[in-house]
């Protein structure tokens, strides 16, 4: 694999090695070793999850404040525009947010680690979005900030107004919310 960095510590994007001939192809998505050399994370992962949406939805911006969650994202069909913003207050990064398309078709993957916001918006008509997180989920320990937070100016590639939650319509701005030290 090879593993981007994106100015953002912490955080990479991560490049399979694909194998693919007239028959398909094949590549390993997860290599416990491989991932901990690359990424420096050595830790387990607890649960896998499993979404489906159509163009126009966005999910996010989503973190648990305790029981905090790394991701490994990819998208197993269709294509996302996958978001993660710095919300650890001693970060020099605070607040700064990466963008990246994930698709079925590059078949990259997204690191979030533990201190993230993320989200995503559906580019392609349905997207399935598969992701391994460090911990279990916490609903009562989940918080949202707001997707179009004018402080952090996200460019998502949106044709007009996004099909959201009710959770997600009730982020908040980062200046409002809980964040990590």
């Amino acid at each position: 694999m090879i593993v981007h960095d994106t100015g953002i510590k912490g955080l990479y994007v991560i490049e399979p090695k694909v194998f693919g001939d007239e028959r398909g192809f094949f590549f390993e998505s997860f290599n416990a070793k491989a991932f901990a050399e690359k990424t420096g994370y050595t830790g387990s992962f607890v649960q896998d999850n499993h979404s489906r949406s159509s163009k126009g939805v966005l999910r996010g911006l989503h973190y648990q404040i305790k029981q905090a969650q790394g991701k490994l994202v990819r998208c197993t069909q269709g294509e996302i525009y996958d978001v993660a913003v710095d919300i650890r207050r001693s970060s020099p990064t605070f607040g700064q947010w990466l963008g990246v398309r994930l698709s079925a078709e590059n078949k990259w993957q997204l690191w979030v680690p533990e201190g993230f916001a993320h989200g995503f918006c559906v580019i392609s008509d349905t997207a399935e979005v598969q992701y391994k997180t460090t911990d279990y989920w916490a609903p009562e320990h989940e918080r949202s900030i707001q997707w179009d937070d004018p402080a952090l100016d996200i460019t998502w590639p949106l044709d007009g107004e996004p099909l959201l939650s009710a959770k997600d319509k009730a982020g908040v701005p980062l200046a409002e919310a809980e964040v990590f030290e």
